[in-house]
């Protein structure tokens, strides 16, 4: 008991919780989730093919059942599951999953269905091309290596990846309190990259995104971001990239067509599409198609039948991007480790740039182990040809001297390796040891020995042997490798592709005196009772579709939209129109229109107004869209369609004036013209007309007057105008 106590140690909880926790962390963030720049793997992904390495799994030697691999790496290396192991061994394996994959598969190693891989004693696999690019150089002091979990072996902390593998195949992690997104690139891109940025360190961010124009999925599909967008996502190491399915139109006989889907966005699994698409076909949420079938063999083949021939492709494949994961936004966050060791998001450019100083540091370490082993080939060759020279003496010594080593240095003024490599030497190699050959040997490695002094006394040859490397990288890959992400930009389609979503119906839109809106079923008669909560009535009654657009305009000035078919039922009273749109509390509606083509007439109290485009008006947010502006406490106080050839306005002073309507200009947004001029007194109402037909206006009694000699009021825009017609309703309006 007393040594236990004699172990405890006192501590504040928070504080040892703390400690524990950051250290977990760190531990996740170091060894797990985040991959080095340098290399682009994680320590399972490394572990992985250094053990395939020693168990000399080459691509051009024969497979080996992967759970040797995988027993070989929890033994030796990594100290985990071997399910784990084995999940990440698959997944460098899976050419749908990997953009180059590390690993030769040999067997089921799952699909893109997102089937599971067989069980490791069914699969076999050795290494790919590019894994062994990754490794090149291992033996030759390219990297440093540390001891094992265990301590009986050692492991490299890193590989000398003579190949791109960042960012060629990108990675995926969540470690504590930040994680990583990088999408695979094409390497011919990123080839042209790395050799510009050699020549040229200090190249902008914006030249090296002309070269890596964007992501190059395994699976294929289109990249439809603007390149201004990806240049920022690269500048700055974080964004997204949209990505939609490669479609395209097989037309049938009698004038039929389906769309077939040929390439899905990066890592949607096709069972998982196909069912949340027949889900929603059951739901009857997509209406535009009739069936959806899987013809897929080797290639993707999906085929979408439409409901029917008359529906545009374009806008059926648009509704189908809003709904499913045909349309995915694939992330970009390039958090990897440094060399350092810290982990940061770097920009495109720096990453590339940290792999370009990982080769310059390999280059130089291989260089130089290179030396050593010429210094010592070439002190051995000295050697030899002291033996070539005196040959018999140096047999005699061997066969009669009790120390021959000691007699040859001495005698021969020998080093140690040097008598070594002779004691070591067979007889039958003694009739090899030719002058002429030994003296080619030695010229030879003297000639490479000077060559490899001078790369490295050079920075500039040192990076011209880096960028060689990396075109003969790009040589090997242009004959079988192309771009498989197709770039394209979004279509410009006219009219909302979800409209489609929504079947065609009559309704009547209803709207009371303090706000609340519903939509009626069927286009009710103007003499239908329709019901309203105590102390409220109507306002507004008109036609529509459940695919119409409805415009309200508001006495501050803005227009609020709203879809009818997102309008509730006819049975109840509706809701209030504040819980759809940013309508203040002090802020009434004016009218409510269908936003149809037409024009819009606006007015305010000041006696200011112009001509607005309906259809230019449709806002896409709560807020609405400011079209008038309202100075001083003005409100907009007419807002009605425009039907005629001249304008009739009266103020509140009941002068009237009636002008030609091509005199109002048309605007977007403003303040307008001067409609009336008044001296004491507002705009009252204004009302467009056909002069032909007369001004009509509606008196007491509810009979309607229509007056056709216009004269006296006849004048031009922003002129005062003259008192209204005996009987003209009070206060002056016209309806």
């Amino acid at each position: 008991m007393s040594d236990n106590s004699q172990s405890t140690i006192k501590a504040e909880f928070a504080e040892a919780l703390s400690q524990r926790y950051l250290a977990y962390a760190l531990s996740t963030i170091t060894s797990r989730s985040l991959p080095d720049v340098r290399d682009g793997l994680k320590p399972v992904h490394r572990r992985l093919l250094y053990a395939m390495r020693q168990l000399k799994l080459d691509p051009g030697q024969g497979y080996k059942k992967s759970a040797r691999v995988v027993g070989d790496v929890m033994g030796k290396f990594h100290p985990h599951g071997d399910a784990a192991i084995y999940d990440a061994m698959v997944r460098l394996a899976q050419d749908f999953a990997m953009r180059y994959p590390l690993v030769d598969g040999q067997g089921n190693f799952g699909n893109i269905d997102g089937d599971n891989a067989a069980a490791m004693r069914y699969t076999e696999a050795r290494m790919s091309d590019v894994a062994r690019l990754l490794l090149e150089g291992i033996d030759e002091d390219a990297v440093d290596f540390r001891p094992t979990y265990d301590g009986e072996s050692d492991e490299p902390v890193i590989l000398p990846a003579a190949f791109p593998n960042l960012l060629a195949n990108g990675a995926q992690g969540i470690a504590v309190g930040m994680a990583t997104s990088i999408p695979p690139h094409n390497i011919l891109e990123l080839s042209d990259a790395l050799v510009h940025l050699i020549k040229h360190p200090n190249a902008s961010h914006d030249k090296i995104a002309e070269y890596v124009k964007g992501p190059d999925l395994p699976t294929g599909g289109v990249l439809v971001e603007t390149p201004a967008s990806i240049a920022e996502s690269y500048r700055t190491g974080r964004g997204s990239f949209r990505v939609r399915a490669d479609w395209m139109v097989e037309k049938e006989k009698g004038g039929g067509w389906s769309i077939i889907v040929t390439a899905i966005p990066y890592q949607v699994q096709k069972s998982r599409l196909i069912e949340k698409m027949a889900e929603l076909l059951n739901a009857k949420k997509l209406p535009m198609l009739a069936d959806i079938r899987d013809e897929s063999a080797e290639d993707l083949r999906l085929v979408l039948e439409p409901k029917s021939r008359r529906l545009d492709p374009e806008m059926v494949m648009e509704s189908l991007f809003h709904l499913t994961d045909l349309e995915t936004k694939v992330p970009l966050n390039l958090n990897v480790l440094g060399a350092d060791g810290t982990p940061g998001v770097l920009s495109l450019k720096d990453a590339l740039l940290a792999w370009i100083d990982h080769r310059l540091v390999v280059l130089q370490r291989r260089s130089r182990h290179r030396l050593d082993k010429i210094a010592h080939r070439l002190d051995v060759l000295e050697g030899y040809l002291t033996v070539f020279l005196n040959l018999d003496e140096v047999i005699a010594i061997i066969r009669d001297d009790e120390n021959p080593k000691s007699r040859l240095m001495e005698r021969f003024r020998l080093n140690e390796t040097q008598a070594n490599a002779i004691l070591d030497m067979r007889l039958r190699s003694l009739r090899k040891l030719e002058e002429m050959e030994i003296r080619g040997e030695r010229d030879s490695l003297a000639t490479e020995r000077d060559e490899l002094n001078a790369l490295l006394d050079s920075d500039d040859a040192q990076r011209k042997s880096i960028a060689d490397d990396v075109k003969a990288i790009k040589s090997a890959f242009s004959r079988t490798d192309q771009r498989r992400t197709r770039l394209d930009v979004l279509p410009d389609i006219a009219g909302d592709p979800m409209e489609m979503l929504v079947e065609k119906e009559p309704i009547t839109i209803i709207c009371s005196e303090k706000g609340w809106i519903r939509a009626a079923k069927g286009h009710l008669a103007e003499d239908a009772e329709v019901k309203f909560k105590e102390g409220d009535g109507p306002q507004f009654r008109f036609h529509a579709e459940t695919t119409d657009k409805i415009l309200l305009i508001a006495d501050n000035g803005r227009i609020f939209t709203l879809s009818c078919d997102k309008l509730p039922g006819g049975r109840g009273f509706g809701e209030p129109v504040s819980l759809m749109v940013e309508l203040g509390s002090d802020t009434s509606i004016l009218n409510i229109v269908p936003a149809k083509p037409g024009k819009l007439f606006l007015a305010a109290d000041t006696g200011h107004g112009f001509i607005t485009d309906i259809e230019s008006n449709i806002a896409q947010t709560r807020n609405g869209k400011q079209v008038m502006t309202l100075n001083n406490g003005a409100k907009a106080l007419v807002a009605r369609p425009i039907s005629g050839d001249h304008m009739a306005v009266v103020g509140t002073n009941r002068k009237m004036l009636v002008f030609k309507l091509d005199e109002l200009p048309e605007m977007n947004r403003g303040r307008g013209v001067t409609l009336q001029r008044y001296k004491d007194g507002n705009l009252a109402d204004a009302k467009a007309f056909f002069i032909e037909e007369g001004l009509s206006w509606l008196q007491s009694g509810g009979r309607t007057r229509t007056e056709r000699e216009l004269g006296p009021w006849m004048g031009k825009r922003a002129a005062a105008g003259r008192l209204v017609p005996t009987g003209f309703p009070r206060p002056a309006r016209f309806t």
